[in-house]
Parts: structure tokens; sequence; C-alpha cells
């Protein structure tokens, strides 16, 4: 069959790259796709991302199957306008990606159902927001309601820190339109986990569990990130842990919002954090996650289009899913100046000879000028690899890091340390 996947970063090269792999699939579309793509898809150059041009697109070509990438269109309502057309395509309706489009939605979402949580309040005004603070002790976690492309979140220490957030919320200076709502939470403690899966409605398959690193500097120390590295490891959670996420967390969120009439058919990934009184969801996303993709991707061993066709057509199969015991890790390679003002145009070298090592090199942050592939965004490459434990997993990765180079780039070197612990 023919595929199109939608979008432009790390996760949506890395999902092409694994839907090339797949027995099913014949052809495999990126629009507008990146530079890394075209050794594994064709790219589609996008002069409109509507959800009426998706659609043109997806007929000129013919495709059986699309698949959306990024959160964007599943909030502007692509799923919608295809199904009404009657082409097939995998992910979440506008009313079910509320989920992620709208972090007051979820938070209320999840109190009405009953899933485990963090305290919030939720505010429109200055003068709300500043009755709302004086409600939490500090550490506290200030939220844009709207997408923020990761970087709507701020724990602040202080009052002073809250206060100056809050000001840039709702100013617009720190994340736009998106910070017009915002929601004050209690922070929680304990480590963050991915728990991600994949539902057609009705049910839902996990998918193996995996673990992102969200601020900029070794030891989760500086301003946070969109992810600057991730692994996939089996040992991340317990057996105990994973029914409870299920079924308190997952199957939950699936059948409540089939029951509200918005089935959620798509991925549906869970960011929790595994506190002392069990794990509590600090947030839902839509989609894959970046870069928890490139390292779920890397240990899948099945046909994945098959997967996705399956679960598009409201039948998810448990049988078409397996995944290699192998711990996998992305390391991303992030610009000069990232999360802040990024800055373009450095040359990039290496990605052969890192590939040469058994890796994946997933581009997200890439442009092509003068016949030189140079920095484009703030996170510029995904390195990806595999191995028979974590530590293996590590040393490969950072391993085939070092071949990679352009001028300020930045590199976790703890990416997977915190999961040493559990072998």
């Amino acid at each position: 069959m023919k595929v199109l996947v939608l979008g432009s970063g790390g996760r949506e090269h890395a999902i092409a790259w694994k839907l090339s792999l797949s027995p099913s699939v014949s052809t495999v579309y990126v629009a507008p796709g990146n530079p890394g793509c075209p050794s594994v898809a064709t790219c589609l150059p996008v002069t409109s991302t509507t959800p009426e041009a998706y659609l043109a697109l997806a007929r000129e070509l013919g495709a059986d199957l699309t698949v959306v990438g990024p959160e964007a269109p599943l909030v502007d309502g692509v799923v919608d306008f295809f199904q009404k057309n009657g082409l097939l395509i995998f992910g979440p309706t506008q009313a079910a990606a509320q989920l992620e489009g709208s972090k007051s939605f979820s938070k209320h979402f999840m109190q009405r159902a009953g899933i485990p949580t963090a305290r919030f309040l939720d505010a429109t005004t200055p003068q709300e927001a500043a009755s709302a603070l004086e409600q939490f002790a500090y550490p506290l976690v200030i939220k844009a309601d709207g997408l923020a492309a990761g970087k709507g979140v701020v724990i602040c220490p202080d009052k002073s820190t809250a206060q100056s957030t809050l000001d840039g919320m709702f100013s617009g200076a720190l994340v736009g339109a998106a910070g017009s709502k915002v929601l004050i939470e209690e922070f929680l403690t304990g480590e963050e986990v991915s728990f991600i899966g994949l539902s057609d409605g009705d049910r839902v398959l996990p998918l193996e569990p995996s673990q992102d690193h969200k601020t900029i500097f070794d030891g989760d120390q500086g301003p946070n990130t969109g992810g600057m590295g991730a692994y996939s490891d089996s040992r991340i959670l317990t057996a105990d842990q994973r029914d409870f996420a299920m079924r308190e967390v997952m199957d939950r969120t699936v059948q409540h919002m089939k029951k509200a009439g918005a089935p959620f058919q798509g991925f549906l990934y869970a960011g929790l954090m595994m506190t002392e009184r069990g794990p509590m969801v600090l947030e839902f996303n839509v989609r894959l996650g970046d870069p928890e993709t490139q390292a779920l991707l890397h240990r899948m061993d099945c046909d994945f289009g098959a997967l996705l066709f399956e679960a598009a057509r409201g039948r998810v199969q448990p049988s078409l899913l397996n995944f290699k015991p192998d711990p996998s890790i992305c390391v991303v390679l992030a610009a000069h100046g990232y999360p802040g003002t990024v800055r373009k145009g450095d040359v990039i070298t290496g990605i052969a000879a890192a590939e040469s090592t058994g890796a994946s090199v997933f581009h997200a942050g890439t442009a092509m000028r003068d016949n030189q592939l140079v920095t484009n965004g703030g996170r510029v490459l995904g390195v990806t690899h595999s191995g028979p434990t974590l530590q293996a997993a590590i040393d490969n990765a950072y391993a085939a890091c070092a071949h990679i180079h352009f001028d300020g780039m930045q590199i976790r070197h703890d990416i997977g340390a915190k999961g040493l612990k559990r072998w």
C-alpha cells in the first residue's frame, strides 16, 4: 500500500523509516519531510497545511493510509475532514485531540474520569492567576493551555518566578496565544515516564515504556526543551506499574472518551510521574512523542504499516505488535542557543560515519543550502542506537554521536543513565 506521512520533524523521519521497512508498504510519501527523509521516502513540498490541502494531496497520490505525525493538524481537524470524505487516516478527531490541544480540557477530563493527576486550577486573567497562586505551595507548575511545542510548562521555585512566568504567558511573550489561558498545578516529585498506547477507539495496545529527558543540561538542569533524548527499556516500569497504567489511565481514558462521544483513535501518550502516591498523569499527548518515537521504533519488530492500517480501520490487532528485547536510546543534538534564540546555518558533518556504526540518524532541524547540510532548527538530529543491555545501547549511541559535528552543538551526556540502576 501507499502511505502518506504528514510532518517534517525527527518523529516523522522515524515513522517514514519504519514504514519503509514494512512488508505491507510499497511506497512512503512525506509532506513536507526533511533532508533526511529522501533515503526512505518521497518528500513532497507543502504550500498549505489546511485539512483541505492534505486531503487533496492524499487523493492525488492515491494514498491507502495517511499517518499524522505532529499535533497541530490533529487539533485543526484533519482527521475529521479525511473521514468525512472517505479516506483512511490514523489519528484522533479534533474533539479527541483536545486531550493535548487544551491542558484545561485534559485536566478537567481526568478529574471527571477519575484518572490520577496533580491538583490544579485554571485561570483566564492575570487576576484569577494571582489568586490561584495563593492556593499552592512552592515549587509549583504553570502550564500554557494551548499548544506550545513542548515549551509551555514552567516549574516555578518561588513567587517571583511564578509572577514573571504569568506575565510572560498573558502578554504572549513566552508562548504566544497558547498562554492566554493558564493552569497552575501542584509540583509532583518522582521519575517521569512516557507511556504510549495505540488505540482503535475502543481498545488500546501498550507500546514499550520510554523516558524523555526534557531539560537542556546534564543532571536535569536548565530550562525545559522539547526533549534532549530518550531511551526505551522494558525495565522502566514493573509489571504492576504497567497494569496500573493500562487499567487506570489508558483504558479508562479510551472508554471515557468513547462515552463522551469522542472516541480516541490514534497514539495516546500519557506523561506519567511515578510518585510516592503511585503513577500520576502529568499530561496527555495525542501523537507519538519526540524523541521517544525514535527510540521506540528502533526497538519495534513488526510490520508497522499493517499495524497502523488495521488500527485506522477500527480493529487493533495485538498479534501485529512486537518489540525486540534490546533497549534503545536516542540522543538529540541541538543547535547553538537552544531552547532560546537558535542560530541556523551551521554546517553538519559526520552523519555517514555515525550511521556506519549501525546508528540511525533522524533529521529534525536540518536544511540543504548550497549543497551542504546545515542546522535549521533547535533540535537538529536524533542519533539512535540499540544494544543487548542499556549500557551497551548508551555506549553505541554516544560512539555514533562522536562522529557528528556542527558549530555550537549541544548534547546531553547522561541520556539513559537513570535506567542503569534497574539492571
